[in-house]
């Protein structure tokens, strides 16, 4: 998260509280400081920095209840995307094992994983991805200053150093999202709880190493994404070997003597509780801003009582005329690394008065990492229907094979495309969703179109490139009204 005061500041040090005041002739030591170190709060910082601006960013990063921490650069850098993209890699790898015994190599004996190679790897690159942002940050002359802030008024910043905190106790069992990454020791058996993309996410590289994993879902898979495409990918993943425990919801977990965790959990189809016992049990039931301890009552900056996220404008700007916000503690911003990142430094070059552009939210393109890939832009067909009602909508779809899994005979039975348009005229497109191999790179290319105004008629013009499966995009024409058989044949 980052809030923003465009004002300069003074340090004052009282025992082990840095106050930032203003001095008595009423100037300030800073034109802006961030509150955060995430991705976003370190693109505004330097962009702020590079235009003459004099800028200080704080940044503490509170431990997880198991004691695990971190260096500067916010969840994504450490126990977010990057981490997860090298899991999945690894994951992955092990999938193209398989598959290269079918075109021919040869692999004596049998495949296993070394999770503490791994993750000394990961956690050695997200070092180094640490030290990279304070080189940075010191290369711009942004102060950088490792302490948790907060509000004392509209202009002034205090900041508790650690001398100054208690770092709670771990707790008996469980671990979260945060702990994954940084553990030293494969988890074994694992139970997640929850089904967000980062439990999906977890539960799939967990699963593609070859661990015992069972994700335990009270209600929907990935609230908020198409649905139809949420089932493909929970689909693929029964498919791949991870366990669900649909409409479930955990109970108690009991430390047994042999060290195992005994989980119960009751089944709400049915009303009766259910057992088993794990090695670990990862929580990833969705994360909450860390807006209580930035004393914002004081200031006046308002929030939505129920999300504890921050109520912002188009311009990032609070109920405070020089408190801004932006990244994940946003109400209703895309918690994405790049919006934060490109919301940032917008912010920055606007206190500049460098510009007037405001950051677009609408048509963020995104992808779920899950063994089979989703990705996908615009509004989900259920958003689209909502939107402009069943009747002004059409939709095309259409089952692929990628030509990878042709020679490798792997079941391509939830790889598929979606494509929402507004019926009518050029057809305009309002959603894109795509499963299958690299769909990161497969949205991200496509979500061009998108700033353009893109229309059906726009996608159809297009070559595509032979043989790939965002190619696929480029012929699809059957639509889900039609009634016809979606299902791709031929090269």
């Amino acid at each position: 998260m980052a809030a923003l005061c465009r004002v300069r500041h003074r340090w004052k040090r009282t025992n082990c509280i840095k106050l930032l005041t203003r001095n008595l002739t009423g100037t300030f030591d800073y034109d802006l400081v961030v509150i955060g170190g995430g991705s976003g709060g370190l693109a505004c910082s330097k962009e702020a920095a590079q235009l003459g601006q004099k800028v200080a960013v704080l940044d503490y990063v509170e431990p997880s209840v198991k004691g695990t921490k971190w260096g500067i650069g916010g969840t994504c850098v450490n126990v977010g995307c990057i981490p997860k993209k090298l899991m999945h890699q690894a994951a992955l790898l092990g999938t193209a094992l398989k598959d290269a015994q079918k075109y021919g190599w040869q692999i004596p004996g049998p495949i296993s994983h070394n999770w503490s190679t791994m993750a000394e790897a990961v956690q050695n690159h997200v070092r180094s991805l640490n030290w990279g942002h304070r080189v940075q940050l010191q290369d711009k002359e942004v102060k950088y200053l490792n302490i948790k802030g907060s509000l004392v008024d509209e202009h002034t910043v205090k900041g508790l150093t650690r001398t100054g905190k208690e770092i709670p106790g771990a707790v008996e069992h469980g671990i979260t999202s945060d702990d994954i990454f940084w553990l030293k020791e494969s988890p074994g058996k694992t139970l997640v709880v929850g089904a967000s993309y980062v439990a999906l996410e977890c539960a799939g590289f967990l699963t593609g190493i070859g661990l015992d994993t069972t994700v335990m879902v009270r209600s929907i898979p990935l609230r908020g994404f198409d649905q139809q495409m949420a089932g493909l990918v929970t689909d693929y993943m029964e498919a791949y070997g991870t366990k669900f425990s649909w409409r479930s919801v955990p109970k108690s977990v009991d430390k047994l003597a042999s060290g195992a965790l005994q989980v119960t959990w009751t089944d709400k189809q049915t009303g009766k509780d259910q057992r088993d016992t794990f090695d670990s049990v990862l929580w990833a039931v969705g994360r909450a801003p860390e807006t209580k301890t930035l004393s914002l009552e004081k200031v006046g900056v308002k929030l939505n009582e129920e999300s504890g996220k921050i109520l912002v404008a188009a311009d990032e700007s609070t109920s405070v005329p020089n408190i801004y916000a932006f990244g994940d503690i946003g109400e209703g911003r895309p918690e994405l690394t790049p919006t934060a990142i490109k919301a940032g430094k917008l912010l920055a070059r606007r206190l500049a008065g460098q510009t007037n552009e405001l950051m677009n939210y609408d048509n963020v393109a995104t992808t779920v990492f899950t063994p089979l890939e989703y990705g996908c832009v615009g509004l989900s067909e259920e958003e689209a229907e909502s939107r402009h009602g069943k009747d002004s909508i059409e939709v095309y779809h259409a089952f692929y094979k990628p030509l990878e899994f042709t020679v490798a005979e792997r079941d391509a039975s939830q790889c598929y495309i979606k494509v929402v348009c507004k019926r009518g005229g050029d057809q305009r497109i309002l959603g894109l969703h795509f499963t299958g191999p690299n769909a990161g790179e497969v949205t991200q290319g496509f979500a061009m179109g998108f700033q353009c105004g893109a229309t059906l008629t726009h996608l159809m013009e297009t070559v595509g490139i032979h043989p790939t499966c965002a190619e696929e995009l480029t012929k699809v024409n059957v639509s889900k009204r039609s009634g016809l058989d979606a299902t791709v044949t031929g090269c």
